[in-house]
């Protein structure tokens, strides 16, 4: 039996869950609390990742939905879904720092591309990942991601993505068949 699923609750996120999943995501990658868990941007990024504005329209998009994860109650992970014609974006991942390492990413990573590919029919999922974050994108790769090469500029003097530590930030896509 998969403990890392035992016991959670996938629902979408509704208004009255926006200053918990802000708390949840800026908790994830930013600041002291991020360092809990096995990856964070703390050392490349200050500031905010998100704010309440920010995952609002997430949760109202036609065309998103904002997967929110719950345990005995409690938020413990959210990840962002979005319809883009033939593929899906996943996005604004986040788990718990306390609840990283023992396998949760796993098992929401797995509904999210579930739901993507039954709900919406869509043969890939898309996301981006900062390139400077090599452990993370080899996680991904372990879920069967794949780079592409294809880089964005990071939003440089827009301080509601945060604030660089350094300056060769960009935007790498993953790509990800689905069945």
């Amino acid at each position: 039996m998969d403990t890392a699923a035992t016991g959670l609750t996938f629902r979408d996120a509704t208004d009255a869950d926006v200053d918990d999943l802000v708390v949840l995501i800026e908790s994830a990658y930013r600041g002291d609390s991020s360092r809990t868990g096995w990856t964070t941007e703390a050392d490349i990024l200050e500031g905010q990742r998100t704010d309440p504005e920010g995952v609002r329209a997430v949760i109202k998009s036609p065309d998103s939905r904002l997967l929110t994860v719950e345990r005995d109650g409690t938020v413990v992970a959210c990840c962002q879904l979005e319809h883009r014609g033939d593929h899906a974006y996943f996005g604004m991942f986040a788990v718990s720092p306390t609840l990283q390492g023992a396998g949760l990413g796993k098992v929401i990573i797995a509904e999210a591309e579930r739901f993507a590919s039954e709900t919406w029919g869509v043969k890939e999922m898309h996301m981006t990942v900062i390139s400077a974050r090599e452990d993370l994108i080899a996680w991904y790769e372990r879920r069967g991601y794949r780079r592409t090469g294809k880089m964005t500029p990071f939003p440089y003097g827009d301080e509601r993505f945060g604030i660089p530590q350094r300056d060769d930030l960009q935007f790498e896509l993953l790509v990800k068949p689905l069945a």
